[in-house]
């Protein structure tokens, strides 16, 4: 009776750790779907300053979108104002009239448009079907364009904040979709590869960059989309033509992620080697492969890293440790860090010197 008593425990113990690392990787695989929800009320407004209810995205600091049905504004940092209220500066935007529900959101506009930029939709076709891109246009055009690719549960929208970079140097910037965005095609099985597979739309979207003219390709990828970039030098041939890559925040090394955010719940790491041995069974996917600090991809140009020192999401360490071994990995890294800025949020917290950062890295290395 002991021995089936301590069996039963040990399977027991194994159907829940099971249990809980398919429920992370439902959480990990599963595509992100928001709705447009304005939770903050604006109280007032005028020509210099927009009044909102305290909150804590009311008083996170440095720029941020204001978004409500009907437009956008930008907004800059925060002052209390009394009475339960906080001022922030108006950066750009008309404001709306008091007690309009909105939205405070990273992303500083909806769409190039937001910018004043010209822009087109366009398709770039996939192995899973055509996936919606913005085409914005340069004047005094390079032969060298970007391709600017997003993180998990974001969209296109991300790479706004590099394009007045883009356009001062005259770099036509493809801000793309990928398969399981909310408007590109899905995948055989509707879940995220965390840039296993995600890499190759990327590589479609390269291909539709060279079919317009581009010579030269600047890779740009947020977040995940950093996994999806490293996979792209990798894999495929058409890396020779990357001469630049800025990450933001990238995902580098997938157990790392997972174990911060085992911290983040208070659970031991040991569920994040389950979450992935469950995610390797749904997907086929290796950790091992999306591992760039281990597994360093073959193509490795010059490469502007910047991350947020509060990150809780991707653990700031991972970049800092690339950073670190650049040199022993023949890998030209030059590394940014932003003092309190969360997750993908270092042009949030220091605007200026984010574009700043860009605008020389990518100066240097494309010669515009």
């Amino acid at each position: 009776m002991l021995f089936v008593s301590l069996g039963a425990v040990v399977v027991l113990g194994v159907t829940g750790l099971l249990g809980v690392g398919w429920y992370y990787t439902e959480e990990l695989l599963t595509p992100v779907r928001y709705s447009e929800t304005y939770p903050e009320v604006v109280r007032g407004a005028d020509e210099g300053s927009v009044l909102l209810a305290d909150s804590p995205a009311a008083r996170s600091p440095g720029t941020t979108g204001l978004f409500w049905s009907e437009g956008t504004a930008l907004l800059g940092d925060p002052t209390p104002a009394g009475d339960g209220l906080v001022a922030r500066e108006l950066v750009a935007g008309t404001p709306p009239a008091a007690g309009t529900p909105a939205r405070l959101d990273r992303e500083g506009w909806r769409d190039p448009g937001g910018l004043g930029l010209d822009y087109r939709e366009v398709a770039v076709t996939t192995e899973v079907g055509e996936a919606p891109a913005w085409l914005v246009p340069a004047e005094d055009a390079a032969s060298t364009w970007a391709v600017l690719v997003h993180g998990r549960g974001a969209d296109r929208a991300e790479g706004l904040r590099v394009l007045p970079t883009l356009q001062e140097l005259g770099i036509p910037g493809l801000l793309i979709s990928y398969r399981n965005d909310e408007i590109a095609p899905a995948s055989e099985d509707g879940l995220y590869h965390l840039g296993h597979s995600e890499w190759r739309d990327v590589v479609s979207a390269m291909e539709f960059a060279v079919d317009e003219g581009a010579e030269r390709i600047v890779l740009v990828g947020f977040s995940m989309g950093g996994a999806l970039v490293g996979q792209t030098l990798g894999n495929s041939e058409l890396a020779e033509r990357v001469d630049a890559v800025v990450l933001d925040a990238p995902v580098l090394n997938w157990s790392t992620t997972l174990d911060l955010e085992a911290d983040n719940r208070g659970m031991p790491k040991v569920f994040g080697r389950v979450a992935e041995l469950v995610a390797g069974w749904r997907t086929g996917l290796s950790f091992a492969d999306l591992d760039l600090l281990t597994n360093p991809p073959e193509r490795r140009p010059a490469t502007l890293l910047l991350h947020g020192d509060e990150d809780l999401t991707v653990p700031v360490g991972d970049s800092r440790a690339l950073a670190a071994a650049a040199d022993s990995l023949d890998w030209p890294v030059e590394y940014h860090e932003f003092p309190g800025a969360e997750h993908v949020a270092s042009w949030n917290q220091d605007r200026d010197r984010y574009e700043e950062v860009v605008r020389e890295f990518l100066t240097r290395t494309t010669g515009r």
